[in-house]
């Protein structure tokens, strides 16, 4: 069994982030136009089909469902932190979001993974392999419900992949900072600041699906929305 739960009100929207294939584009290429210039999508970089199969819902909890996992607070600056068994994650909080709820009231569980105690669904992953010189890659591991996300913020540069499910993202380079609040979710700033940005202060977006992985450069702001319940894992660069 997966993670099926859909919210169809929730719109992929456009897409205006370049979006290859892996054939069509070599190591140095990426180097060259988008390590530190601009996001890219990549679909079929890696195979990352035993992951997926190691992800079902069915799988995971039977493997990690007594372990415990620290929920952050969905907003920008995550201040709180819960340990709750990842059995009663999925079965009691893994729901959809609703469009008034703040930020620090969501608890949402990505990153802050033991990587001893899921060691062995991480080595099923096959990382990126375009890495950017001296760096190294670190593993976040998450699942959240419809409606959910990260709210506005900037770290270091990395990739994302969802393994179920579909995440619609929205950036912006380091010196245009978005509009929003840091107590907001990123379903709530969807619904209301979003319809309401002039042209020239609209983001770059898109959404991912199971087989694609985004990149973003160093210091650039952007925010996630999961469209459905979605399974995914971040590479940071760091």
């Amino acid at each position: 069994m997966v993670f099926l739960s859909v919210d169809p009100s929730l719109d992929e929207g456009p897409c205006n982030i370049d979006v290859l294939e892996s054939s069509a584009i070599s190591y140095s290429q990426f180097m060259h136009r988008y390590a530190y210039s601009g996001p890219v999508i990549i679909r079929g970089l890696t195979d990352n089909s035993e992951f997926r199969r190691w992800s079902s819902r069915n799988r995971l909890l039977k493997h990690f469902g007594d372990l415990r996992v620290r929920l952050s607070t969905a907003n920008t600056f995550s201040y709180r932190k819960v340990d709750v068994p990842f059995r009663e994650y999925v079965s009691e909080l893994l729901r959809p979001q609703t469009p008034d709820a703040l930020g620090s009231d969501t608890l949402y569980f990505f990153g802050d993974n033991n990587y001893t105690e899921w060691n062995s669904l991480f080595q099923l992953y096959r990382k990126p392999p375009y890495v950017l010189p001296n760096t190294s890659a670190a593993l976040s591991f998450g699942i959240a419900g419809p409606g959910t996300g990260v709210p506005f913020h900037w770290h270091g540069p990395g990739y994302s992949e969802v393994v179920y499910g579909r995440k619609r993202w929205f950036l912006y380079p380091p010196d245009r900072q978005p509009d929003f609040h840091p107590n907001s979710t990123t379903l709530s700033w969807l619904m209301h600041t979003y319809p309401q940005l002039p042209e020239d202060q609209a983001p770059l977006e898109c959404t991912i699906r199971p087989g694609e992985v985004l990149y973003f450069p160093d210091r650039w702001w952007h925010a996630t929305l999961n469209l459905d319940t979605c399974v995914f894992i971040s590479t940071f660069l760091g």
